[in-house]
């Protein structure tokens, strides 16, 4: 089964992005390959280009602590698991206090690094980090996995509680909906929102192999339409019913962007 999400707002859509670039980059930091390693570095390179807009510290601490106070209003409930609870909840504090302990806006110990920014700026040239234009950055690839894992462990010691935190709103965001099994009808679906309680996230699953779904939606409507690609053309519609399951999910409570 294929899965999709598409975000509602500018903050889920970052978070989004932000832990596709982590989960590639430390897949390809344990293969331990230099050219692996060139992937995680440019991945890295791109957190950095995301985390430089707004305050991203900021937005996720108030996101821990209004998790920490939902969910407290749940203890002592016996319809719910009190060990899982009590275990969101020492996550959601270890997350908040990693988060505060670093006084330091994040990856500014990136920024402050010479050699790493001067690999950035040659990054943004198509080619730009062949070894006649950085013999540094060759010789990095060349000191050895091992080296190479080390620099990486150091360089990302600062990020890692940010990814934490990204993965624990993200992980209670799409635990948050209800799945609903419905059918494409045509290859196409639309639904009406009330507005009242902005959704966060859209997901869709769908068994179907020739199709994938396209997604228009705001807070107040989700049109979906589902398209084949020839991998030659651009992608055509779907004519046929396409049965699908969709998650729409939504923290209790949330309707901020």
């Amino acid at each position: 089964m294929s899965s999709y999400e598409f975000p509602f707002n500018e903050r889920i859509r970052t978070y989004l992005r932000l832990e596709d670039l982590f989960v590639k980059m430390l897949h390809h930091i344990e293969i331990g390959h230099e050219i692996s390693h060139h992937v995680a570095l440019i991945s890295m390179l791109q957190i950095l280009d995301l985390i430089d807009r707004g305050d991203l510290k900021v937005d996720l601490l108030q996101e821990l602590d209004r998790h920490k106070v939902q969910l407290s209003f749940l203890q002592n409930n016996p319809n719910i698991d009190q060990q899982a609870l009590g275990s969101t909840l020492a996550s959601l504090e270890r997350c908040a206090t990693a988060l505060r302990s670093d006084h330091q806006k994040l990856g500014q110990s990136l920024r402050e690094n010479d050699w790493l920014m001067s690999v950035k700026q040659r990054t943004s040239i198509p080619g730009g980090v062949c070894e006649f234009d950085l013999p540094s950055y060759r010789h990095w690839l060349y000191l050895g996995e091992a080296r190479r894992k080390d620099d990486f462990g150091n360089w990302l010691a600062r990020l890692m509680p940010m990814y934490e935190s990204i993965r624990l709103i993200l992980q209670l965001l799409r635990g948050s909906g209800q799945v609903l099994p419905l059918v494409a009808h045509h290859g196409a679906y639309q639904q009406q929102l009330s507005g009242h309680k902005p959704a966060q996230l859209l997901r869709i699953e769908i068994e179907h192999d020739e199709c994938f779904p396209e997604v228009s939606a705001n807070k107040y409507a989700i049109n979906i339409r589902f398209q084949k690609l020839d991998f030659v053309q651009r992608p055509k519609g779907c004519e046929q019913d396409i049965p699908f399951k969709m998650i729409i999910c939504n923290f209790t409570g949330a309707g901020h962007n």
